[in-house]
């Protein structure tokens, strides 16, 4: 293909580069959608149509396409080769975004399928002039949303000579309404009896671009008189041809001359027989039918349901030029739209007017007052604008674009079971873009990621573990229980999981102060460096290694519980049945001890009561839609199941978790507001009305949207969810009836199958007491757990306060001055202004040169948190976006958040459930124990020894 290549250099990238040109056309994709929303809402049509193109006049799935015997030698190329012949689907329309009458001025265009094998279709599209009324995307796009909604003569000449200008200055306005009002003036009295042109180039094989045209074959009846009365002529007039005759097209080629005569990147520019002949290369035949049938009104419906892209195709003849470039992107977005696996929300003007100063005006005032010293409407109204400025600046796509784009040999098609159905392994969640949050997707960034491999050492990662987070005493986090701590990590697990090469394969060495030692195998030497198993990265050309992905799904969709792959979520199901396997009640135990579940690593007393509870409540789902749909098949049932308890997972982190550990009257609104709406108070609802209307309802009751940015969680989320002080050291396990201590545990008594035998031993009753009675630990310095420092995973001994340092630092996670500054909040220049303990910032002074080397676990520990807050005010500005977006972006959490996907029981559960119905449910006696007003997260009620009796009061 060396002949290939010298042509391809003829495509001049907008921008400078196929990445930079792609970011442009994500955006005239956008545009597209949004222009499709015009059109629907001026046309009146109960759904989104075609961006162009709306009208199909016909549609036929028998048609043939026949390659000349005589194809000149230098056009056999691929699927081109003499006498080949391939069935093909056929779709003629009217060109116009909006569905009118056939006698209204318009263009019309061709869609052709050929459907070569199993594994290849080539679709060519082309319209009945020669050129294209604009030079590139840009253009494209700026006469599309110039003309969206414009239906009379009025509105039409209004977005010609007034819109358009604007969006494309006059000269080329006017260049451009030449060429649409020249091809509009064009009598049109059948659909078989034009040219079409596909005015782009493509690329056909060796012989180099081509454009193609399709022109009425010799023969055939003369094009009738349109009849002006007949609002479907074009259709009525094919129906009679078709009945009496078959009808041709010659599929025909011109042939790159040069640049200046057949330009590839000028859409806009006639390729002129007299530089580029016309070359005919097939035949396309229509067969003689009846289209008026049920069974061809079937066929034409089907085809309607079809999305053209010029670049279903292969490599060998994809198309060239830069609107044809943007037609992937674009056509891609507006068929998903069209067919609702994609949504696009528009904002209302007023939103999009007052938000402008309403951020500045919280932005300036932020730097003398942050939010959470506002009164309270005013401190929600300061979120609004924070999430929404974050929204705008702070979401990093780290997925390899496609660029420049490639060949999509056989369309893709959604997979049915996808539509009503989670994926084991998170694909299809957005149906538009399956491979979106599946497993193995890469981590997203908040902030631009630092990658300094000259400081990964500076200051000694282990020196800052000693002296800034080791456990010097347990210091409690009086408003919670350690049923927080548990609840977190389950939630970690189901959502973030960096690959990790074994130890003896790939390793981090970490130097340690002088005249320490660490063994990092047990029963190993002693040796002078510290070993940490190194993440896997990504390999990008030319690209640091700071890219990594995930093994599990960033999506709320129960993974920990159910597993990412298909085999282990089978494997963890009853045989031929809904139920998850269970054994007198508790997992099904593993030959290591831990029990079989979707995530068992670190496995602990916490996780386990999570998972063993979380997994009779799925039965309890399964017992209740087997009862009251009796027809449903077991996978229904587990499927339902499984979509019902992820959704009550995400309600329970929204609305209760979230809120116990950020106590304040402020979050638990913004929370509740997230999930179910603002509270009913006109103030609120005036002020979201006014600022960010999509906010009236809770998220549930929106469309997806992932603003601009494909769905992942990010490593900066990761970094702010290092909550490890959470846990404590000691334990007290004690029985529910009479409050006597059962056992005194370390955490290291609670790990691994030791920590299972145990939970099994105590029962989940106990086990939930015991954990709902006592405290976890505070989020700050000086308190990292001490079994975490010398911990035993995989064959490693690890200090997990190390790794945190380690991993962010060569993950490229900004250090925290830098961190702090990206999330729109001051600089620092002093060590007292991280933490107003004198204490605390002498010690950041004497491990750091300088507060830019503050690592950035360490400065979110040590910042003062807002009062009643369990982390710090930069954490939750990570948090406060990524909160939302876990939600906003699910299909299953919002716009397949209905009753017909979840059943009307399941929508039920879950808008009455919460962690107190699940624990009451498979543990009912512990009922009066749970707090009266506040979550199951808050410090339960616990049961007084009885010491002896008598008299007393």
């Amino acid at each position: 293909m060396a002949d290939t290549v010298s042509y391809v250099q003829y495509e001049t990238y907008q921008g400078g580069s196929p990445e930079a040109e792609r970011l442009v056309f994500e955006k005239l994709a956008r545009d597209l959608m949004r222009v499709q929303l015009r059109n629907k809402e001026s046309s009146g049509a109960h759904r989104v149509q075609r961006a162009f193109h709306a009208k199909g006049v016909l549609g036929v799935e028998n048609a043939r396409l026949r390659f000349n015997d005589d194809l000149p030698p230098a056009l056999v190329q691929g699927f081109a080769q003499p006498g080949a012949e391939y069935p093909a689907l056929v779709r003629l329309s009217n060109a116009s975004g909006i569905p009118g009458s056939d006698v209204s001025p318009d263009l019309r265009g061709i869609a052709v399928r050929v459907e070569v094998s199993a594994e290849e279709t080539h679709d060519l599209l082309a319209t009945n002039f020669p050129v294209s009324h604009a030079r590139d995307a840009r253009e494209f796009v700026a006469f599309a949303k110039a003309m969206a909604g414009a239906r009379t003569p009025l509105q039409k000449a209004f977005g010609l000579l007034v819109k358009l200008p604007l969006a494309v200055g006059w000269a080329t306005a006017t260049r451009m309404r030449r060429n649409v009002q020249a091809a509009a003036r064009h009598t049109v009295g059948s659909l078989a009896r034009e040219t079409y042109w596909s005015r782009g180039a493509v690329l056909w094989g060796d012989a180099g671009p081509v454009r193609y045209q399709l022109r009425p074959a010799p023969g055939g009846a003369p094009a009738p008189r349109p009849d002006r009365h007949d609002p479907d002529h074009l259709r009525h007039e094919l129906a009679e041809r078709l009945a009496a005759a078959d009808v041709e097209f010659d599929l025909c080629v011109q042939r790159f001359v040069d640049e200046k005569r057949t330009p590839v990147e000028d859409g806009a520019t006639e390729w002129r027989e007299s530089d580029a002949p016309v070359v005919p290369v097939a035949r396309l035949t229509i067969p003689r039918q009846d289209i008026t049938t049920a069974e061809a009104g079937s066929a034409a419906r089907r085809i309607e349901q079809l999305s053209f892209n010029p670049w279903h195709t292969t490599e060998d003849f994809r198309p060239l030029g830069n609107l044809n470039r943007a037609r992937k992107a674009a056509y891609q977005a507006s068929a998903a739209h069209r067919l609702g696996t994609r949504f696009v929300t528009t904002e209302p003007l007023r939103n999009t007017v007052l938000g402008v100063p309403l951020r500045a005006l919280f932005g300036a005032l932020n730097r003398y007052v942050p939010w959470y010293r506002l009164p309270l409407d005013a401190g929600l109204l300061n979120l609004v604008a924070l999430r929404q400025v974050l929204r705008r600046r702070n979401l990093i796509d780290t997925e390899a674009p496609e660029a420049p784009p490639k060949a999509v040999p056989v369309p893709e098609t959604v997979d049915e079971r996808a539509r009503t159905a989670r994926s084991y392994d998170g694909s299809n969640t957005d149906l538009s873009a399956p491979r979106m949050g599946a497993v193995g997707s890469t981590f997203g960034r908040n902030l631009k990621p630092v990658y300094r491999p000259d400081l990964f050492d500076t200051p000694n990662p282990v020196t800052v573990a000693r002296e800034l987070l080791h456990r010097r005493a347990f210091q409690p986090a009086t408003s919670l229980n350690i049923l927080a701590a548990a609840w977190i990590q389950f939630q970690v697990h189901d959502w973030v999981d960096h690959r990790r090469y074994a130890l003896a394969e790939r390793s981090v060495e970490v130097p340690l102060p002088p005249g320490s030692t660490w063994y990092n195998t047990p029963g190993g030497p002693a040796e002078n460096v510290m070993r940490i198993a190194e993440n896997k990265g990504v390999e990008r050309p030319g690209k640091p290694p700071i890219h990594f992905t995930n093994t599990t799904s960033p999506w709320w969709d129960g993974s920990e519980v159910y597993g990412s792959d298909e085999r282990t979520a089978r494997g963890l199901r009853e045989p031929d049945g809904a139920k998850l396997r269970l054994e007198d009640g508790h997992l099904p135990m593993g030959s290591n001890g831990v029990p079989l579940t979707g995530f068992s690593d670190n496995w602990w007393l916490g996780l386990s009561v999570m998972h063993t509870l979380f997994a009779r409540e799925h039965n309890a789902v399964c017992d209740a839609l087997h009862k009251e749909y009796p027809t449903m098949s077991a996978e229904q049932v587990y499927q339902t199941a499984r979509l019902v308890v992820s959704a009550l997972i995400a309600k329970i982190h929204t609305v209760e978790w979230t809120p116990a550990i950020l106590a304040t009257k402020s979050i638990d609104v913004a929370l509740r507001t997230n999930w179910e709406g603002p509270p009913d108070s006109w103030l609120k609802k005036l002020g979201l009305w006014l600022v960010e209307s999509h906010s009236l309802t809770g998220i549930p009751k929106t469309l997806p949207e992932h603003h601009n940015v494909p769905y992942s969680l990010t490593e900066d989320f990761v970094t702010v969810y290092r909550m490890h002080p959470l846990i404590p050291d000691d334990y007290e396990l004690r029985e529910h009836h009479f409050g006597q201590r059962l056992e005194a545990p370390s955490f290291a008594d609670l790990q691994g199958g030791a920590g299972e035998s145990l939970a099994r031993k105590t029962g989940l009753t106990d086990s939930l007491y015991s954990l709902g009675i006592a405290h976890p630990g505070a989020i700050t310095l000086h308190n990292y757990p001490r079994a975490l420092t010398r911990f035993e995973r995989d064959g490693e001994i690890i200090d997990l306060s190390v790794a945190d340092i380690v991993r962010a630092r060569r993950r490229g996670v900004p250090r925290y001055n830098d961190f702090r500054a990206g999330l729109h909040k001051p600089r620092i220049t002093r060590f007292d202004e991280i933490s107003a303990d004198p204490d605390t910032a002498a010690l950041l002074k004497e491990v750091y040169r300088n507060v830019d080397e503050v690592d950035t676990v360490v400065g979110l520990f040590a910042e003062n948190p807002p009062t009643g807050f369990g982390f710090s005010d930069t954490a939750f500005r990570i948090f406060i976006l990524m909160a939302s977006r876990r939600i906003q972006s699910d299909r299953f959490l919002t716009v397949d958040f209905r009753p017909e996907i979840y059943t009307p029981l399941g929508m039920d559960w879950v808008a009455r459930g919460g962690m107190n119905s699940v624990i009451l449910r498979h543990c009912p006696e512990l009922a009066a124990m749970l707090p009266r007003d506040a979550s199951a997260f808050a410090p339960w009620r616990p049961v007084l020894p009885v010491r002896g009796s008598g008299a007393g009061s």
